[in-house]
C-alpha cells in the first residue's frame, strides 16, 4: 500500500496536535492546516507537513486536496469558546459552519474515504445526564448549534454522495499543549493562568456547575484509530471521563496542587448548562477502555508543564458583535 495522506485541521491546536501525533505513530503522512489563531507552532509534531492557512480560504483548500489526494480528513479546527459564541454569532457561524462546509465540499469532490469531525457535548444542551448518543440534541448556544449543523450536513453528504464520516463529541478536555492565553474557554487553563499570575480565580455563579474533565490521552487515540475500524463508519461517539466534578472542587484541587492561596471570586452567573457529562459505553465497545488518568494526577502533569511556560499575552477577542449581557470581565 502506498502512502496514506491525511489532513488534520487545527493540528497546531490542543486536541488536533495530539491526534496528529497519534496518526504519525501509525505511519500516516500528516498534513496539518492551521491559521495559528488559537494554536501554537510549539504544538506541531515533527514529521508533519505544516501549512499555515485558514479553512475559510477556499482556494487553499482546493489546492491542498488536489495536491495531496487525502484519503482521510480529521477536522478539528474551530473557535471553541462556547460561552462567548452568544456574542460573536457571525464569527462563530462563519468559522465553525462555513469553514467546515468548505472542507466537506472538497472531501466530496476529491473522493475522501472518511471525514472525521470533532463535534462537542455542547450539541446536547441541558438534557438529562449522562447524555447518550441517542439523546436528542438541543444546543443552548451558537457554538453547539454550529457543531450540530455540521453533524447534520455530514449525514446529508453521506446520503447524497456516499461520503463516510465519524463524529466525536468530546467534553472538557485538558492536558499538555492546551491554550492558557484564551480567557473565554477551558476553565482548567484559565485557572492555571490566574494562579501563575497570582490573581483571583474567577468562578461564575455559585460554582456548583459540574463537568467531567477529560485528560487528552483518553480521547486522542480513539479519534486517530477510527479510520482503521470499519464499524465506526457513519457513527457518532461521546468521548470523555465518567466522573463529574464541580467548578468549586476543581478550584480547590488546583490550589492544593499548586500550594497557593489565591482568592476565589464569584461573579455573576452566565447562561450555561449546569451539568454536562456523557455515557461512553458505545465508545468503549468500539475502541476499548482507555487508560484512566485521575483528575488529580492529570492536573499535576499539566501544572508541571504550565509553570515552565513563557506565558503569551492574554488573547482577548477583538471584535465582539453584541455587547448586551456580556460578562463584565470579558469586556
Amino acid at each position: 500500500m502506498g502512502t496514506v495522506n491525511v489532513l488534520v485541521t487545527g493540528g497546531a491546536g490542543f486536541i488536533g496536535s495530539h491526534v496528529a501525533k497519534e496518526l504519525i505513530k501509525s505511519n500516516y503522512q500528516v498534513v496539518v492546516l492551521d491559521d495559528l489563531s488559537g494554536g501554537f507552532k510549539r504544538n506541531i509534531p515533527n514529521k508533519v507537513i505544516f501549512i499555515q492557512g485558514s479553512i475559510l480560504d477556499e482556494g487553499l483548500i482546493e489546492s491542498l486536496f488536489k495536491e495531496y489526494n487525502f484519503q482521510h480528513v480529521f477536522h478539528l479546527a474551530a473557535y471553541a469558546a462556547e460561552g462567548l459564541s452568544h456574542f460573536i454569532r457571525k464569527f462563530n457561524y462563519t468559522n465553525n459552519v462555513i469553514g467546515s462546509i468548505n472542507l466537506v465540499n472538497a472531501a466530496v469532490k476529491y473522493n475522501v474515504e472518511r471525514f472525521i469531525f470533532t463535534s462537542s457535548i455542547a450539541v446536547y444542551g441541558s438534557g438529562q445526564v449522562p447524555f447518550t448518543e441517542e439523546t436528542s440534541p438541543k444546543p443552548k448556544d451558537p457554538y453547539g448549534i454550529a457543531k450540530y449543523a455540521v453533524e447534520l450536513d455530514l449525514e446529508a453528504a453521506h446520503l447524497q454522495f456516499g461520503l463516510n464520516y465519524t463524529i466525536f463529541r468530546p467534553h472538557n478536555v485538558y492536558g499538555i499543549g492546551q491554550n492558557l492565553s484564551d480567557p473565554y474557554r477551558n476553565v482548567v487553563g484559565i485557572f492555571m493562568r490566574q494562579i501563575l499570575n497570582n490573581t483571583p480565580l474567577t468562578i461564575y455563579g455559585n460554582g456548583e456547575q459540574t463537568r467531567a474533565f477529560t485528560h487528552i490521552s483518553s480521547i486522542s487515540s480513539a479519534i486517530a484509530q477510527c479510520i482503521e475500524i470499519e464499524a465506526t463508519e457513519n457513527e457518532t461517539y461521546n468521548l470523555g471521563a465518567d466522573k463529574s466534578t464541580s467548578i468549586n472542587e476543581l478550584a480547590a484541587m488546583l490550589l492544593d496542587i499548586t500550594n497557593t492561596k489565591n482568592e476565589l471570586i464569584h461573579v455573576e452567573a452566565r447562561n450555561e448548562v449546569m451539568n454536562a457529562f456523557s455515557n461512553h459505553e458505545k465508545a468503549i465497545q468500539h475502541f476499548g477502555k482507555s487508560d484512566f488518568v485521575s483528575l488529580m494526577s492529570g492536573l499535576k502533569e499539566v501544572w508541571d508543564w504550565a509553570k515552565e511556560l513563557e506565558l503569551k499575552p492574554t488573547n482577548s477577542f477583538k471584535n465582539i458583535e453584541i455587547q448586551k449581557g456580556i460578562p463584565k470581565n470579558w469586556i
